[in-house]
């Protein structure tokens, strides 16, 4: 039996010896070639075409955009924040009012979970939130006026809706919105 190893060793010594040296071989042998592809690769960045300017133009734009969006959302600028101005607030609180009705008309119940908070979605599934509301009754939406504090909005909606045989009914409605995470939410 140790005859029989001493050989497997010996042809497996063998074997790696002529592995190594076809290795050492091949780099020797194409280090140059290697070195050669790696430049015309490089070359090919540096070309002077129109159109890889423009798609480095847009490349670079890309990121850069990207850079200072991380940058503006990790230092609380470019969102909305309680220090805003009540008036830049309640520009904000409108829009997303108006926009979370409006998803709710269309009967994008979906679109309009994407409007509550943080908080509210944490106890709240969107099967809930879907079961809750009765989408299809609901016509239009108007913003009569929002008050702002420092983190926290109150919104009075008027809201047209049919309800059976009675077509255009309309209610006012008061909803809370909060700012947080560079944002405004609705509370449900």
């Amino acid at each position: 039996m140790n005859v029989g190893m001493a050989t497997l060793y010996s042809r497996f010594a063998a074997c790696m010896t002529v592995v190594r040296w076809a290795i050492w071989r091949a780099r020797a042998e194409g280090s140059g070639q290697t070195n050669r592809v790696f430049c015309d690769v490089l070359r090919q960045f540096g070309s002077g075409d129109v159109a890889k300017e423009r798609q480095w133009s847009a490349a670079h734009a890309t990121v850069f955009a990207v850079l200072l969006g991380g940058c503006a959302a990790g230092s609380g600028l470019g969102g909305l924040n309680p220090d805003a101005p009540a008036d830049v607030k309640r520009d904000v609180v409108t829009a997303r009012a108006k926009a979370r009705w409006d998803a709710l008309i269309k009967l994008d119940v979906a679109g309009a979970y994407t409007f509550l908070s943080p908080a509210s979605k944490a106890t709240m599934s969107l099967d809930q939130y879907k079961a809750k509301h009765r989408v299809g009754m609901y016509r239009a939406v108007n913003v009569d006026g929002v008050k702002c504090e420092s983190d926290t909005c109150t919104a009075n909606l008027t809201l047209t809706y049919d309800f059976g045989r009675f077509k255009g009914m309309t209610t006012p409605l008061v909803e809370k919105w909060i700012i947080t995470q560079g944002q405004a939410w609705f509370v449900e």
